[in-house]
């Protein structure tokens, strides 16, 4: 990945330590998730939801349903509440939930290819990576390179894959850890590494980077190059990086639209639709929408706040918060629950301000709210949509879920185009 994203996970557990306490019950100030605008009709629209994930505890994570079938045959599994990540690329599904057989791809030697993808917050996933027809709404990418996570029995995982950047991380290969029966990765890539990992690349540079290892019980694992295929300039070899879904769809396969209703400060679930396509259909027109650009090389667009810019900003729904450094904001504490990946100020701070800037000099202000994590778990213990929750983070801006609702948010990938328009680029 060109870039790794923030997924803060401890909400996990403070949803459950939270769910003890009696000092405040029934939702509190929440407002009910209410009807949703209704969904453009359309093979392109798969629903999603706000709604807690397969455990009843995931805070602001949306999920989507993934037909998942071994190429090119009818023998298919419907693997539910999977997260949509706008800040990753490729399906990614836990060995765990799967029924079917999927096989493994192999390289040149015959070494079983597996994926290391690795997160801010200090987790990781391991896995093989399969080939499989994923079918949504009316859409098919047919024979896709997705990720099984799963924790090998048969060798060890490299530690260049287990030690992060702030050190040994979380394997999360289990649903418990992970909150989700997978992720659904549809940024504004086509892949999870791209030419940086295809061999064509590799021969010039060097050493072969993360994410792909070639692994047997003879060898153990090894790094390896792995093709991204024509698009990478690579005509000897077939791609077989791990796949954005969408890239391969036969249509509508240039983006995705996240359509979620606001949320006033907090509800229960949240209902709303992930849209194919961008420009394809009479349902996923730009319209009136700003188009934001950024360079590929980042996937990153300016922030600025409070006077700063910050140029390595970002829009991901895999984040379950907005994320942005503000010395003036007080950080949760560590007790009774750690959540020090949050801010506590002493009231709502209403009223806050930032402006994006695209590469193509694109602006526009946001307004936006900023609560106190343990006053919002504690008041509405049975809710899992908050639109001011967030947390600190250094030199970045992660627009993370909560500015999803109440705006159609548009990811266009690289190598694809949205009429005159190239991607990548992000519009709302």
């Amino acid at each position: 990945m060109r870039r790794i994203t923030l997924r803060s996970l401890l909400m996990l557990l403070v949803i459950g330590a939270f769910g003890l306490l009696t000092a405040c019950s029934g939702s509190g100030g929440s407002t009910p998730a209410g009807v949703p605008v209704p969904p453009p009709a359309g093979q392109n629209v798969q629903p999603i939801a706000v709604n807690g994930g397969p455990l009843g505890n995931y805070t602001n994570g949306a999920f989507v349903s993934v037909n998942v079938c071994v190429p090119g045959t009818s023998t298919c599994q419907t693997i539910d509440d999977v997260l949509v990540d706008t800040g990753s690329f490729g399906l990614r599904i836990l060995a765990s939930q799967l029924t079917i057989a999927l096989t493994p791809l192999t390289d040149s030697s015959g070494d079983q290819l597996n994926d290391c993808v690795q997160f801010l917050d200090n987790s990781f996933l391991w896995g093989t990576v399969d080939a499989a027809d994923v079918k949504m709404a009316g859409e098919v990418a047919s024979n896709t390179s997705i990720q099984v996570i799963a924790n090998p029995t048969a060798y060890s995982i490299p530690t260049s894959c287990t030690t992060t950047s702030t050190g040994t991380g979380t394997n999360e290969d289990t649903q418990a850890l992970l909150g989700a029966n997978g992720i659904f990765g549809v940024g504004p890539e086509p892949f999870d590494c791209g030419s940086a990992c295809d061999p064509v690349t590799v021969a010039t540079s060097g050493q072969p980077p993360l994410p792909y290892f070639a692994c047997s019980t003879a060898i153990g694992c090894n790094p390896v190059p792995v093709s991204c295929g024509t698009l990478c300039g690579d005509t000897a070899i077939a791609n077989q990086q791990v796949t954005n879904p969408v890239f391969n769809f036969s249509g509508d396969n240039n983006g995705v639209i996240i359509e979620l209703p606001a949320v006033a400060d907090a509800a229960a679930t949240v209902n709303g639709s992930m849209i194919f396509g961008i420009g394809t259909q009479s349902n996923n027109a730009l319209g009136t929408a700003t188009v934001f650009t950024f360079e590929p090389q980042t996937d990153n667009f300016t922030t600025t706040y409070k006077g700063q810019a910050y140029s390595n900003s970002f829009i991901d729904s895999g984040s379950n918060g907005l994320f942005f450094p503000d010395a003036t904001i007080p950080v949760c504490p560590t007790t009774p629950v750690d959540l020090s990946s949050f801010y506590c100020p002493p009231s709502n701070l209403s009223g806050l301000t930032a402006i994006n800037t695209g590469a193509n000099n694109a602006t526009n202000t946001v307004t936006f709210g900023v609560d106190n994590t343990q006053t919002l778990l504690n008041n509405d213990p049975a809710d899992f949509a908050f639109s001011n929750l967030a947390g600190p983070l250094t030199d970045s801006f992660d627009w993370g879920l909560p500015f999803f609702y109440g705006r159609n948010v548009y990811t266009a990938i690289d190598g694809t185009s949205v009429g005159s328009i190239a991607g990548p680029f992000w519009a709302y």
